[in-house]
């Protein structure tokens, strides 16, 4: 039989009359990469959260290499030998390499002794595993895909024998996601065990050897990856039947919509965030903007939808530059007058108060609308009866007008988003990270809503970080890096690898 790292028995955690983890049982096999998936609140994190000592189960049992043990804290955790990589790192950006490893475990008193050992310890690690970090190099100073080797490193400098990664390549380039996958496989061969939580299909059926699939708090499938495919973990992840590949037809591109020349941003400091951008959109196409996160993507959304006024450079909308209008650059509430809405990266911050209702948010932006007014007043009739019908449209849950935003799950509160600017009929859509944080069912209802209005000769920028969306929806791919486009591509002609070389700052 194959020895077991962990094995979980029947935990259950509740917060409150939530459920997050109700019976949950699943096997961990030694020397193995193990996923766990499953749609948003599906109980994933809370799970690993309680593996690593965060929360304690209100029932159930842990075991660590066949004995039973209750961890209450991460120290623990990190006694046993168990690690955890989180999504957002847990460094310190103006230390070096080294000092952010030994951190909380600099070997006694003497510094200098403790500080010298753990340097020989970490060129071994590096050696061993391929991670190739510089040890005196300034962690801020580094890439996001090096950052997170460094976190590696600090789980194994520490002994972990067990490793849980959270969604690790939500920030990594198709290159840097390649080399942390061979990372990986070199510590399965050493006789680690990696616990792998992602959303992405495709990662799971190309690193991982078993899967532990959950929905609503429980575990609906253990499956060995070799008996499975993408299609069958998406349909125990929602309960139904998902179509996975987005189906369109050939672009049918009309005249420009948005012609952008010439255009930058400047901060504060002097630094360029955006850096002599050109592009057009087309009425009948979908532009994707791919890049890593944080390379000026979003400031581009921001200039574009008047939240941020660019320094130089023309914004033409429909023959019309935008910058040289009365007021340089028109802010949001008039550009959705002339015909461009908006679909904010940060649904939380920028599309949705969450203390309204779901009625009262499906105005925001849109109250001067004069069939949903009664002389000086809304309305309640009419506002109640329009977000009906978004309910309705866009198959909103649950379907109650009245309830407050901020009780929906991430996947329906972005459809409040996008049932609201897609009801204003714009002329062209804006829309930062559509399925961000969103459910693999209502990502194929939102891919299937965007190709619609595309068929219906919208113009649409998408921007997302996610490869696979760009791909699936793009027929023209502007790859930015360092807040310049680095190259553009045709949907049909592009793939993860030249997107990644472009996502590098290098060229097509």
């Amino acid at each position: 039989m194959t020895d077991i790292a962990i094995e979980l028995i029947g935990i259950s955690k509740s917060f409150g009359a939530v459920k997050a983890n109700e019976d949950v049982s699943m096997s961990i096999a030694k020397g193995s990469i193990h996923g766990i998936i499953g749609e948003n609140g599906a109980g994933k994190s809370t799970l690993m959260s309680i593996l690593y000592g965060y929360y304690q189960a209100d029932t159930g049992a842990i075991k660590v290499h066949g004995r039973e043990t209750r961890i209450r804290n991460s120290q623990e955790a990190i006694r046993l030998g168990i690690g955890m990589v989180h999504q957002h790192f847990m460094l310190v950006d103006t230390f070096t390499v080294l000092e952010n490893i030994v951190l909380g475990a600099e070997g006694g008193m003497l510094l200098a002794e403790g500080m010298a050992a753990a340097r020989e310890h970490l060129k071994a690690l590096n050696k061993d595993y391929s991670l190739e970090v510089d040890p005196d190099a300034i962690v801020g100073e580094l890439g996001v895909g090096l950052q997170q080797r460094v976190e590696i490193l600090k789980a194994l400098y520490r002994g972990a024998d067990v490793l849980i990664l959270d969604e690790p390549t939500a920030v990594l380039t198709p290159q840097e996601a390649d080399h942390l996958f061979r990372i990986l496989n070199a510590l399965r061969d050493q006789g680690k065990t990696v616990i792998l939580i992602t959303h992405k299909l495709r990662e799971v059926m190309e690193i991982t050897d078993a899967v532990s699939v959950m929905r609503a708090g429980k575990v609906v499938g253990n499956v060995f990856t070799r008996d499975v495919n993408q299609e069958i973990l998406a349909d125990l992840m929602v309960g139904r039947k998902v179509i996975l590949k987005v189906n369109k037809a050939e672009c049918n591109a009309g005249d420009a919509v948005l012609d952008v020349k010439n255009l930058s941003l400047t901060d504060e400091r002097g630094v360029k965030l955006l850096d002599s951008l050109n592009f057009t959109v087309r009425a009948g196409e979908i532009v994707g903007v791919a890049g890593v996160s944080g390379n000026g993507q979003s400031e581009l959304l921001e200039v574009l939808a008047g939240m941020l006024v660019p320094t130089t450079g023309a914004i033409v909308f429909k023959g019309e530059d935008l910058c040289a209008r009365r007021y340089r650059h028109p802010r949001a509430a008039e550009l959705r007058k002339l015909g461009i809405a908006h679909v904010p990266e940060d649904r939380s911050r920028e599309g949705l108060v969450k203390a309204f209702s779901m009625y009262e948010n499906a105005i925001l932006g849109y109250d001067d609308t004069a069939a949903l007014s009664r002389g000086p007043l809304f309305s309640r009739k009419a506002l109640i009866e329009r977000t009906r019908t978004f309910i309705s449209e866009f198959d909103i849950r649950p379907a109650n007008a009245l309830l407050r935003v901020g009780l929906l799950s991430g996947g329906n509160q972005q459809k409040v988003v996008l049932a609201r600017e897609i009801d204003a009929n714009p002329e062209l859509l804006l829309i930062g990270q559509p399925t961000r944080g969103v459910d693999i069912g209502a990502i194929e209802f939102i891919h299937k809503r965007l190709i619609q209005l595309r068929d219906e000769g919208k113009a649409i920028l998408l921007v997302s970080v996610e490869l696979e969306e760009i791909l699936a929806l793009s027929d023209r791919i502007l790859v930015m890096a360092g807040g310049k486009i680095t190259g553009e591509v045709s949907g049909n002609e592009a793939t993860t690898t030249s997107l990644g070389l472009l996502m590098g700052g290098g060229s097509h």
